[in-house]
């Protein structure tokens, strides 16, 4: 459904079109947010497919793709972090992995979060000593790492374990995390005891340590379902028009943590719809486990079982227990979505509140549902990053935060002005092409620069430039000894004011000044060390990772390689004679 100007209103699947349209062209039995949404159609487009199961994936890719104003829309939809056991190595690495599963190894996920993943890590490590360290610092020690000396590490690299008794830690590590740990425990026990009997003595206690250990992981890793292993369970509480979905992964019988969602729906829709369209969007880039377990029925169980089940490639079973361990688990997600719903709603009553005293505070015509907060960050002009942060009614939006590396060959090293220009040149030029008509919740209510009179005046000419003169511009800058609550507040056409010290609206904006602050100089440091890390064989066509590792191995550095002849590069194991003689005419090229 499309409003007067074509914008998408509203999409949605049918079996039978007929009855689904004529339906939306009564006149009267419409809930108020489906009346508002057929008062504002003026045209619908139709597309057909072969196959229902097909209509719900193009239903859910159409909503996340175009947003439209009256779906139930997944709104944080981030990849999970999951574990990678590395099989590319003798010795395989143990890591914490996001994104696309291209490496080679065995992956472990989704978890709730990286904390999550840290903290199994950080268990793994401590009753297997398995590796975190990568191949290139693996194939430079001469001596063990700080690992080791803390029992945390095996120290493989300098041969303190044979490739064998590694590979057997790394099977019992994964079948840990197959939810297999009782029979390790056993394991270990009756090594113990051989130990012991042998009157091997140190290596019976270190194999009493790593029992003990493992006991405290299966403690602190509280409810662990006996019935259950793998399942996504999935609870959602309504409440006053608003939503929140909570997710725990379970995972070989162990919970893997949980997730909490706020879905944007309407005061007037139903449990069915929204989790509904709460998996439809979710799993379109996840991977859904053998069994979903939620608080409610859907509208379409069968199709939606059917979707899920083609992309796994395996069933997907869809669950709404009434009695049991199942339904102990989904009681349990219930009430975290409740309780984290009412900290939600609390939170946004907050920070309505603030928004409105920022809108008096600074003579807005009403409260900004969308701040950006600019920051530079360098060392005397090097690595220079400019940062943008958003904040809205729901606090910091991460998701929408920019990072922009400063290009500009013509500034002065340390020309805050030219940099924050810059910044804000790309910005607006990428806004006048994504969302010329300003309908899309793109274009910022306020602007928040860090600085004073000369970057207000920077940024004023900018906008100038590009026509955008109607978005108010305020510029923090330190105030009278660069004390925290002496903030001054520039202005375009106006002169300095401050705001009481007590006031939470000088909090609130010296909160978003400190989140732009944190996220400059993290985008900074992260430029910087890998500048620190660059050599010169990034450079050179046809080195990757692979090689550039073994021309290191090979030659001990970059410098070294540099000076190689062509004989000495086609020894270099993985270099073929073609791609020696690519490296050596990139370095003597005259």
């Amino acid at each position: 459904m499309l409003d007067a100007q074509a914008r998408v209103l509203y999409v949605g699947k049918a079996r039978n079109l007929r009855a689904r349209v004529s339906n939306y062209a009564r006149m009267t039995g419409h809930s108020g947010r489906i009346a508002r949404m057929i008062s504002e159609t003026a045209s619908m487009m139709f597309l057909t497919t072969k196959t229902e199961t097909e209509a719900l994936l193009l239903e859910q890719n159409l909503i996340k793709q175009l947003k439209p104003r009256y779906n139930v829309l997944l709104r944080d939809d981030k990849s999970f972090p999951n574990i990678l056991v590395s099989k590319t190595h003798a010795f395989p690495q143990i890591k914490k992995h996001r994104g696309a599963k291209k490496e080679k190894g065995s992956y472990y996920g989704p978890f709730a979060s990286a904390s999550a993943v840290n903290r199994t890590l950080n268990q793994l490590q401590r009753v297997f000593q398995l590796r975190n360290c990568t191949d290139a610092m693996f194939e430079s020690r001469t001596r063990p790492c700080l690992l080791y000396q803390i029992k945390r590490c095996s120290a493989p690299c300098v041969g303190r374990i044979s490739a064998e008794d590694y590979a057997t830690s790394v099977q019992d590590a994964e079948r840990f995390l197959s939810g297999k740990s009782t029979a390790i425990q056993g394991k270990l026990a009756t090594q113990m005891a051989a130990a012991s009997d042998a009157m091997e003595f140190e290596t019976a206690a270190a194999l009493r340590d790593r029992i003990r250990a493992l006991t405290q992981v299966q403690t602190a890793q509280g409810i662990n379902p006996r019935g259950v292993s793998e399942a996504d369970i999935i609870a959602l509480h309504l409440e006053n028009g608003q939503a929140c979905v909570q997710v725990f992964f379970i995972r070989g019988n162990q919970n893997w943590g949980n997730r909490d969602f706020y879905p944007r729906v309407g005061a007037d829709i139903d449990a069915p719809e929204v989790l509904e369209a709460f998996l439809g969007q979710f799993y379109d880039t996840k991977e859904p486990p053998r069994q979903l377990i939620l608080s409610h029925p859907i509208e379409s169980p069968d199709l939606m079982e059917q979707a899920l089940s083609q992309k796994l490639g395996r069933k997907v079973e869809i669950l709404v227990p009434q009695r049991g361990e199942k339904a102990e688990l989904v009681a349990g997600a219930a009430r975290n979505a409740r309780e984290s719903l009412a900290r939600k709603m609390s939170e946004s009553a907050t920070q309505a509140k603030l928004l409105r005293g920022v809108a008096e505070a600074f003579g807005l015509d009403a409260p900004p549902t969308r701040i950006e907060v600019y920051d530079n960050s360098h060392i005397q002009g090097t690595n220079a990053v400019g940062a943008m942060i958003v904040a809205g009614q729901d606090g910091f939006l991460k998701s929408q935060y920019r990072k922009f590396n400063i290009r500009g060959d013509d500034l002065t090293p340390g020309d805050d002005f030219g940099m924050m220009k810059e910044v804000l040149t790309r910005r607006f030029t990428r806004l006048l092409k994504e969302d010329p008509d300003r309908d899309k919740g793109l274009w910022p209510d306020l602007l928040l620069i860090d600085g004073g009179a000369g970057q207000v005046s920077a940024v004023r000419q900018i906008m100038e430039e590009y026509g955008v003169e109607d978005i108010p511009m305020v510029g923090v800058a330190k105030g009278v000894d660069r004390d925290h609550g002496k903030e001054e507040f520039h202005r375009p056409g106006s002169r300095p004011f401050a705001l009481r010290m007590n006031d939470p609206v000088l909090y609130f904006i010296q909160r978003l000044r400190d989140e732009a602050h944190r996220f400059a100089i993290g985008t900074h440091r992260a430029k910087r060390a890998k500048a620190v890390s660059a050599t010169p064989l990034d450079d050179v066509p046809g080195v990757g990772a692979t090689r550039k590792r073994a021309l290191l191995a090979h030659f001990g550095s970059a410098k070294a390689v540099s000076r190689a002849n062509l004989a000495d590069l086609k020894a270099v194991a993985g270099v073929s004679d073609t791609l020696a003689e690519t490296i050596y005419n990139y370095f003597h090229d005259t």
